[in-house]
């Protein structure tokens, strides 16, 4: 592989990350998610006042780009910022 693919293939990473936190309610969740780690999606929907279903579709993106992680803690499962990045974009915007 050469130097302009490998440059392409980090050019795609970022602007996937990017593509993942563009939706104001994903933009919500991870601003929310830096100011108090270890959310669950209760709390998520009465800050955010939208079906507890919706969120859980949105939080299923942000989980698969690799920007948060859920971890269980009994019945129910509290979620992390995990990509250093996104933290680093939430910081500047904010």
């Amino acid at each position: 592989m050469n130097e302009i693919d490998r440059q392409r293939d980090v050019l795609e990473q970022k602007a996937q990350l990017l593509k993942a936190i563009s939706h104001p309610v994903r933009l919500c969740i991870v601003k929310g998610l830096m100011e108090e780690q270890g959310r669950n999606v209760s709390k998520m929907q009465s800050c955010l006042a939208i079906p507890q279903s919706t969120i859980s579709q949105h939080l299923s993106k942000l989980k698969a780009a690799g920007i948060v992680e859920g971890v269980r803690n009994g019945i129910e499962v509290q979620y992390y910022v995990v990509d250093e990045d996104v933290k680093k974009i939430i910081a500047a915007l904010f």
